[in-house]
């Protein structure tokens, strides 16, 4: 059966330590997005990196893609029995299939590997956060496979996930952003230097990682001795930050790189001692968030300036959320720049832009008709070049 309706492949899972944020993530996309304008195939990435095609049902009802739960829903079987499979076709069925991406007489196609069957792919939605999926890993293979993708291209992804090089390339361009030291797992890391240079307490936080995991706040030498082996434990490089106190402040950004728009500003009012993993996703009461902020018309307009000066000098495109402290006096320090935002039924990137007047629903539409666009316009410079 024809249709004009776009076939958007929503990808998420992964091997990360974010693998339920990432979850949670595409259940409340694919709730969200207009299905009179598009079809949804959805790709779980398993923990171990084995792409599965799931039904709507599959997707809503695990917490989690082991290979265990993934072979149990795999068999012989195709996952559709028409070549232009809707999301009403893929919940039919009870299988899921091993698939890949990949490219097809210069077109993108996601091929079944047990059956051969071939599905034609539009564009494709990531919610892979943290590495391997928001790092420029994943937005490479797109480029190669030729086919467009929402978000941040390949050079914004891996500047914005390594907190090192964002913070650099931010302090260049006169970006306001925290003192920092980096820590490297191979090398001696004394506290004590540490704490000369950036004071106590300060913080730790895997140079390529996000949703607060491996983060802790050090007030001591005996708590630093201990936390930074978990730090450690989600890449070879951390950053020790200084503590600025003073209100949580986040701007939603999306759009071109030469002309990007910013959202109405969020504040986060967090209950725990900071914005951990467990305040962000474990505890439903571990912050609040108040849209818009409670600063003044003039604060506000400077982080939406700042939020878009960061998204332009980190090469940002398509989407990211600017993370802000506000100190009393205030100050504005640019915290971190996310490219792959949650989209959780609690997070601050969705809300933000609805408080601004675009719906959920339309968000997605948005995020993937730019998208859409940006490919055929980088499409046609290259033809240009032939």
């Amino acid at each position: 059966m024809l249709t004009d309706k776009k076939k958007i492949m929503l990808i998420f899972g992964g091997r990360s330590s974010e693998h339920e944020v990432s979850l949670n993530s595409a259940k409340n996309i694919y709730n969200a997005i207009d299905k009179n304008k598009f079809d949804v195939l959805n790709v779980g990435i398993s923990k171990t990196g084995t792409w599965h095609l799931l039904s709507k049902d599959q997707l809503m009802n695990s917490a989690f893609l082991t290979d265990e739960f993934l072979d149990n829903l795999s068999d012989n079987a195709s996952v559709s029995d028409s070549e232009d499979i809707s999301a009403d076709s893929l919940e039919k069925n009870k299988k899921s299939q091993v698939v890949a991406l990949i490219s097809y007489l210069s077109n993108p196609v996601l091929i079944e590997l047990k059956s051969q069957k071939q599905h034609k792919v539009d564009c494709v939605f990531p919610i892979i956060h943290g590495s391997n999926g928001e790092d420029g890993t994943l937005q490479g293979l797109f480029r190669i496979v030729n086919v467009p993708f929402v978000g941040c291209d390949v050079l914004g992804s891996a500047i914005c996930m390594d907190k090192e090089y964002a913070k650099i390339i931010m302090t260049a361009a006169g970006v306001p952003n925290t003192k920092f030291l980096v820590l490297n797992k191979y090398l001696k890391n004394d506290f004590h230097d540490i704490q000369k240079k950036l004071g106590l307490p300060f913080f730790i936080k895997p140079a390529n990682a996000g949703s607060s995991v491996g983060v802790h706040k050090i007030k001591s030498e005996s708590d630093f001795n201990i936390k930074i082996q978990d730090s450690f434990l989600y890449d070879h490089k951390v950053i020790a930050e200084e503590f600025i106190p003073g209100q949580e402040i986040e701007c939603a950004v999306k759009g071109s790189n030469l002309n990007p728009q910013a959202s109405v500003v969020g504040e986060l009012v967090v209950k725990h001692e900071f914005y951990s993993y467990e305040a962000k996703y474990l505890d439903a009461h571990g912050a609040d968030i108040v849209i818009p902020a409670r600063i003044t018309y003039e604060q506000s307009e400077q982080i939406k300036k700042i939020a878009l000066k960061a998204y332009q000098v980190l090469s940002c495109d398509g989407m990211a959320r600017v993370d802000f402290f506000m100190q009393a006096d205030g100050k504005l320090i640019v915290n971190e720049i996310n490219t792959l935002p949650g989209f959780t039924q609690i997070s601050m990137y969705p809300k933000m832009w609805e408080a601004s007047g675009l719906k959920y629903s339309d968000l997605i539409s948005e995020l993937i008709n730019y998208a859409l666009i940006k490919f055929d316009t980088d499409s046609t410079k290259k033809q240009n070049y032939v």
